[in-house]
């Protein structure tokens, strides 16, 4: 496995096709001469070409935490993966989780292209010849003291904007499967709702109003893949996880572990502070998207962790350095007053691989 430059991608994609076609050719004349074959039977070599064709897909923020679980689980299942990237560092970073061996070794291929995603064009060059799309949605904004401001609720939207109408415009993309988060389902009023699944959503003016800008930017970004994938035809699917952990977890994920832990104290006092391990998410994306050949459009609920007693807030805390003082304040309430999280949705599709912690 190497990390593939677009300029060598192009000479790859050129020798698969010449390939292709003397394959197709040598489906319809025999050794002896000129005589035609049944079309019908295909030979090996052009059958495993059509299956490397299904498995070709493409990751954005791919040099993110999530995005690098992702592409790992991609790479253990056989599929060839394309990572968008903005800069010549993301590249270079790509570069030295391959060399560190944080990026898995693998016979195939991982090929980083160059795209900008504030241009639709662009994003649907580098999704061309994909069957899938993994939006992971990984963002920075350099001026807020969360990695997350108030500006950044337009960027996210935005972007994922582009993105749907990307996959909606390449020929070759059927299913996308994008991160949402658990924080677009939870802020609501709780003493309407006694469950929060895969129906629920947050309440856009509770979002403004207590200034969860990243529950807000992930809420309006979500419901804008969900039009234009009802308006276009493509297929979407959205994972709304809870806060994403895993080994260094705060060192290497610290934009949406502190943008998301705005609020948390609240999230705790009701029951809905949850975790995810960033590797089960990431099978649990793959598995998503598998099962989208027998379904069109799906959302689903991820956690394995509900954050429930003062000892678990602290190994929190502790992890992510964050003053549990004021999270602890009011925490004592009667358990008849917290709202349950379900994940069942996801957990059925889960079980024939992992036991599922299912909170109930």
């Amino acid at each position: 496995m190497g990390i593939v430059c677009p300029d060598e991608s192009k000479r790859i994609e050129i020798e698969e096709f010449r390939r292709m076609l003397l394959s197709n050719a040598a489906v319809h004349r025999t050794k002896a001469g000129d005589e035609f074959q049944n079309p019908g039977q295909l030979p090996a070599a052009n059958r495993h070409n059509r299956e490397l064709e299904e498995k070709k897909v493409c990751v954005t923020s791919g040099v993110s935490f999530l995005g690098i679980a992702i592409i790992n689980q991609l790479l253990l299942r056989g599929y060839s993966v394309r990572v968008i990237v903005e800069k010549q560092e993301d590249l270079e970073k790509l570069r030295e989780m391959e060399i560190s061996g944080e990026m898995r070794q693998s016979m195939n291929t991982v090929e980083a292209v160059m795209a900008r995603l504030n241009d639709i064009q662009s994003l649907s060059q580098a999704f061309s010849s994909c069957r899938g799309v993994f939006h992971t949605a990984a963002f920075v904004d350099p001026a807020g003291l969360s990695g997350y401001s108030k500006s950044m609720v337009e960027v996210e939207v935005l972007i994922t904007k582009n993105v749907s109408q990307a996959c909606a415009i390449t020929p070759s993309v059927r299913n996308c499967v994008l991160t949402s988060s658990l924080v677009a389902c939870v802020w609501q009023d709780i003493n309407s709702s006694r469950t929060i699944d895969h129906d629920c959503w947050s309440d856009e003016s509770i979002c403004i109003e207590k200034k969860l800008w990243y529950a807000l930017g992930k809420l309006k970004a979500e419901r804008v893949a969900w039009n234009i994938a009802r308006e276009s035809g493509f297929k979407l699917a959205t994972l709304c996880p809870g806060l994403v952990t895993g080994p260094e977890f705060i060192s290497r994920n610290p934009t949406p572990t502190i943008a998301y832990l705005k609020g948390a104290q609240e999230m705790f006092r009701n029951g809905l502070l949850a975790t995810v391990d960033v590797n089960r998410l990431a099978v649990e994306h793959i598995l998503v998207f598998e099962d989208m050949k027998n379904t069109s459009y799906n959302r689903y609920i991820s956690f394995d962790q509900v954050i429930r007693s003062e000892d678990e807030l602290e190994k929190l805390a502790r992890e992510t350095g964050i003053d549990i003082r004021t999270m602890r304040s009011n925490s004592r309430t009667n358990s008849s007053n917290t709202v349950k999280l379900s994940n069942a949705k996801l957990c059925c599709l889960m079980s024939t691989i992992h036991r599922c912690h299912n909170e109930f």
